[in-house]
């Protein structure tokens, strides 16, 4: 059985596409769709394909008529402003096409997609999270009631990162940091995202300080908990991990199931917990591949190849889970030549 797959939002996801090309063998292919051909992943992918931007009304024809020319099975999407869009249509594209979308639903994407969601989510299920607020005078309450303190972050209620996170120590800090955060949001590839809500699209939340976490929380096409695959970092760039050791320790798996029994999302979950007080953090859930995959892949957990197994049929995954704690690892960077024609 011919088994091709679709990457969209490429991107820098090359660790992905050369992972999922050695876990096919030979049995498929691996196609990367994305808005620019100097997309790094486009050059790893066997066929690269560029396309409009998720925001354009031609962009779910597009991809549909990639999936039926290409005889695609599989589809997963790497971008968070992506994910949203996709769950939308995840129906409409596994009806008219013989392809599975590797999505979860709408309501899994929108929970995770909008952080205050995040936070009620975990609260709800018994899980420790940062404190998080919408306005100035949420934060004065709590500063007056809770004893909430500075530190703080402000950053975006929707989707990534992208025009930045602060960290305010006092209140002037903290209003000029909401202002600039709401004007930057404004004129950000997040804009569209924020719309629904503008005035409470910037949160606050309380900053935890320790040791930072990420794991790969995994479960099967039918939301089945897999394992939990953790990793300190030792060191980020750019909003991304760029060192860090496995980690086996009984809290992050019991976080872990929790998430995924309560949450029930297809695939690859990245997910971050911070240990402080005692204590562990957890926050931002991405139901996707993330940044800090690579690390558990290389120690040992193959879900790219569980991936193709199951969408084989197959539920033998186990040869691919041989996770082993204090592995380090580093990234680096590589050049590479750009075909543009």
């Amino acid at each position: 059985m011919t088994t091709h797959i679709l990457f969209t939002c490429a991107g820098r996801r090359n660790y992905l596409i050369n992972y999922f090309k050695e876990a096919l063998n030979g049995r498929g292919k691996v196609f990367a769709a994305d808005m620019s051909h100097s997309a790094p992943a486009m050059v790893d992918a066997d066929v690269a394909i560029k396309i409009s931007s998720i925001y354009s009304d031609t962009y779910i024809s597009e991809l549909k008529k990639i999936i039926t020319t290409h005889k695609i099975k599989a589809l997963i999407s790497l971008n968070d402003l992506e994910l949203p869009i996709i769950a939308h249509h995840k129906l409409e594209l596994e009806r008219d096409t013989d392809c599975k979308v590797l999505i979860s639903n709408p309501t899994v994407i929108e929970l995770a997609f909008d952080k205050v969601k995040t936070f009620n989510f975990l609260n709800s299920i018994g899980l420790k999270t940062p404190k998080t607020f919408t306005t100035i005078q949420q934060v004065k309450n709590a500063m007056a009631i809770d004893g909430l303190e500075f530190p703080m972050v402000v950053k975006p209620r929707w989707g990534s990162a992208s025009i930045g996170i602060d960290f305010p120590e006092t209140m002037i800090e903290l209003e000029l940091a909401f202002k600039l955060q709401h004007l930057k949001l404004k004129k950000s590839i997040l804009k569209s995202a924020s719309e629904t809500d503008m005035e409470h699209a910037i949160l606050i939340q309380e900053k935890i300080n320790g040791k930072e976490y990420g794991m790969d929380i995994v479960n099967d096409f039918e939301g089945n908990y897999i394992g939990t695959f953790a990793r300190e970092k030792l060191n980020m760039r750019s909003g991304e991990t760029d060192k860090a050791v496995s980690v086996i320790n009984s809290g992050f798996d019991r976080i872990g199931e929790t998430i995924s029994k309560h949450l029930k999302h297809i695939g690859n979950l990245d997910c971050d917990v911070f240990e402080a007080r005692n204590s562990l953090f957890t926050l931002e859930l991405n139901p996707r591949f993330g940044g800090g995959y690579p690390f558990s892949h290389e120690a040992g957990v193959n879900t790219s190849a569980m991936y193709i197994e199951w969408l084989l049929g197959h539920t033998d995954i186990e040869r691919f889970n041989n996770y082993k704690s204090g592995i380090s690892f580093s990234k680096c960077d590589r050049l590479l030549q750009i075909i543009t024609d």
